[in-house]
């Protein structure tokens, strides 16, 4: 307190010439009315830019929470999607009823690191065994294909890449049909290769491709893109497609896991018949 009234006293003279500066001031807006609505407008406008400025500070501040509850109403809205859903076609004499039992979930999740530069690219998610998450799990953005989980941890797991040469995706060409494995190069990361479709096949530029159900790791008709190279190797009875991905691996942030409900059974059965076949 002692110190306070010294600075005080040895800048009274300072301090008592801004008072009087403010007395001034107020005595002139008071007695002028064209002063008075300057004063007004400024005051008005810099109320309103700090007002504004606070208002934006607290929606950025929340902006976090607000994304992470926009991809929870998502991952509920893809599950309602009739690709999500297990068609039974239930036949009776009279009728042929389809019941739908939902075959896939979805679990928002974070991209906490990522990479596109390398041969072999891989992902981490913010998502880990205790959110039931386990290896062989697909992975979609909002725009396509992204994704099969690998390695788990309690809080965290890793992804294979689309952009990864050990990735082999079943696809499809929505218009007609005909099925192939998409695989990358290793070049550009926008781009990969749809193999195996037949030369017999019309396929033009500007078909979308969009996934099978064969593998079980994620629904079909999830989109990865459209075709904008058609290449026939001499001697192969197959296309090499070039296909411009809809995901951009380069600005990902929020992806989805994609839960097969029905994945075990499937598995299962599938094993017995390759026991079955391998027996003498």
């Amino acid at each position: 307190m002692r110190l306070l009234f010294l600075l005080l006293w040895r800048n009274n003279f300072t301090i008592f010439f801004l008072l009087l500066q403010v007395i001034s001031i107020i005595m002139l807006v008071r007695s002028n009315r064209y002063q008075q609505a300057t004063a007004f407008n400024a005051t008005n406008r810099f109320v309103t830019q700090t007002t504004g400025a606070v208002n934006n500070a607290r929606e950025f501040i929340s902006l976090r929470d607000e994304n992470a509850r926009l991809a929870e109403e998502n991952a509920k809205l893809r599950a309602r999607l009739n690709e999500s859903a297990y068609l039974r076609d239930t036949l009776t004499i009279r009728i042929n009823d389809t019941i739908r039992h939902q075959q896939y979930e979805y679990m928002p999740a974070r991209v906490v690191n990522n990479s596109v530069n390398r041969r072999n690219n891989y992902l981490t998610l913010n998502r880990g065994s205790i959110d039931g998450i386990r290896p062989e799990m697909g992975v979609i953005s909002t725009n396509g294909v992204v994704g099969i989980v690998h390695r788990v941890s309690d809080n965290y797991c890793t992804v294979i890449s689309l952009l990864n040469e050990k990735t082999s995706v079943s696809a499809m060409i929505s218009r007609n049909r005909f099925f192939g494995s998409v695989r990358w190069d290793g070049k550009s990361p926008g781009r990969v290769t749809l193999y195996e479709i037949d030369k017999t096949v019309p396929v033009r530029k500007g078909d979308s491709v969009v996934t099978t159900a064969y593998s079980a790791l994620f629904p079909s008709g999830i989109f990865m893109g459209k075709v904008d190279h058609i290449a026939i190797e001499p001697g192969s009875p197959f296309y090499k497609l070039g296909i411009r991905l809809a995901t951009d691996f380069s600005n990902l942030s929020r992806v989805y896991i994609v839960k097969n409900l029905y994945k075990d059974e499937q598995r299962i059965l599938e094993e017995k018949n390759e026991m079955k076949e391998d027996q003498p």
